[in-house]
C-alpha cells in the first residue's frame, strides 16, 4: 500500500522537531567548548534569520513590518533568544547537555505559574497535580550530590531556570502583542534582532572572536547544524505541523526532546545518566503531560 506524500512530509517534520531540536543541546555543548557562548548564539540566529528572509522572498511573502510590530519583535527576540537562549548556551559551559534539556522541559510548569500570577488564570485539578509532580521532578533532578558538587553547576542551573522564566514571560507577551501575521516572517525578525543584541553582548563581555579557519571540525559542523537544521529546518517543520496536525500532537516534542538530548549526551559526550535522573525525568515529564493535556499548551519554537 502506497504512502501519501503528505504522510511522509508529516513523519519527516516530526523527526525534525523530535530529533533535530533534541540534538541542539548537544550541538551547543560541543560548540561552547571552543567558542564563546554569546558569539555562538549571535552567529546562529543572525545567519538563520538571513536564510529565512531569503526563503520568505522566494515564497513571495510580505516581509514589511510596522513600528509597533518592530518594537514587539525586538522585545520578543530579547526574551526568547538574547536572554532565553544566549544564557542557556553560557550555562552549557558548566551543565551537561542532557541535564539542561531535562530542566528546560519544565517550561510549561513555569508558564502555568506565570499565567496564574499575571493573568489570574484558574488552575485545574489536573494542572495542580502536574505542578506538584513538576516540583518533585525538579527537586530530584537538582538535588543530586554528584551534580551540585561540581564547580559552577549550581550557578548554571539557576541561570537556566531564570531563562525559563524569560521564555515563559515571552510566551505570555507574544500572546497579546501585535506581531507580523506570518509566523515565518515573525520569527525571522525575532532571530535577527535577538542575534544583533547577542552580538552586542558578545562585544560588551569582551568575547574573543576568531576566524572560522581556526575552529575545530566538530565546532564547525555543530554551528552549521544549529543554523541550518536547528533554526531553519526544524522551525519550518514546526510551522508545517501546526497547520497539518493538532497543537497537542506538536507539543509531544516537549517530552521527546529531553530524552533525545539525554541519550545523545550519554552516547557522544559520555555524560552520566544516573538512576535518580531517570526517575526525575519520568516524574517531571508526567507532570508536564498533565499540564499540557488540560491547558492544551502551544509550544514555542524559538526557544530552542
Amino acid at each position: 500500500m502506497s504512502v501519501s506524500r503528505k504522510t511522509i512530509s508529516i513523519v519527516l517534520a516530526f523527526f525534525a522537531i523530535y530529533v533535530i531540536w533534541g540534538s541542539t543541546y548537544l550541538l551547543n555543548k560541543i560548540a561552547v567548548t571552543q567558542l564563546p557562548p554569546f558569539k555562538i548564539a549571535a552567529l546562529r540566529f543572525i545567519s538563520a534569520s538571513i536564510i529565512i528572509f531569503i526563503i520568505a522572498k522566494i515564497l513571495k511573502l510580505d516581509i514589511s513590518i510596522t513600528k509597533k510590530q518592530l518594537k514587539n519583535t525586538i522585545i520578543a527576540g530579547f526574551l526568547f533568544l538574547t536572554f532565553g537562549n544566549g544564557v542557556v548556551v553560557w550555562a552549557l559551559k558548566f551543565v551537561d547537555s542532557g541535564f539542561t534539556a531535562l530542566e528546560i522541559s519544565a517550561q510549561p510548569l513555569v508558564v502555568l505559574i506565570l499565567m496564574r500570577i499575571f493573568q489570574k488564570k484558574k488552575i485545574s485539578a489536573m494542572s495542580y497535580i502536574g505542578v506538584a509532580l513538576g516540583f518533585i521532578g525538579i527537586y530530584l533532578l537538582v538535588s543530586q550530590k554528584q551534580i551540585i558538587s561540581q564547580e559552577n553547576q549550581i550557578t548554571g542551573m539557576i541561570m537556566i531556570f531564570i531563562c525559563m522564566i524569560s521564555w515563559a514571560y515571552g510566551s505570555l507577551f507574544v500572546g497579546k502583542a501585535e506581531l507580523p501575521k506570518n509566523s515565518f516572517v515573525n520569527t525571522a525578525y525575532q532571530m535577527l534582532f535577538g542575534g544583533i543584541m547577542l552580538l552586542i553582548l558578545s562585544f560588551c563581555f569582551g568575547e574573543t572572536w576568531t576566524a572560522p579557519n581556526t575552529w575545530s571540525t566538530n565546532v564547525i559542523w555543530s554551528l552549521s547544524g544549529l543554523i541550518i537544521f536547528g533554526s531553519t529546518v526544524a522551525f519550518t517543520a514546526f510551522n508545517y505541523l501546526l497547520k497539518e496536525v493538532s497543537p497537542e500532537k506538536v507539543a509531544t516534542s516537549t517530552y521527546v526532546n529531553p530524552i533525545i538530548a539525554l541519550l545523545l549526551g550519554w552516547w557522544i559526550l559520555d555524560e552520566t545518566i544516573t538512576v535518580q535522573s531517570v526517575i526525575a525525568a519520568v516524574i517531571l515529564l508526567t507532570g508536564v503531560y498533565f499540564i499540557n493535556t488540560k491547558r492544551k499548551f502551544k509550544p514555542r519554537s524559538i526557544g530552542r
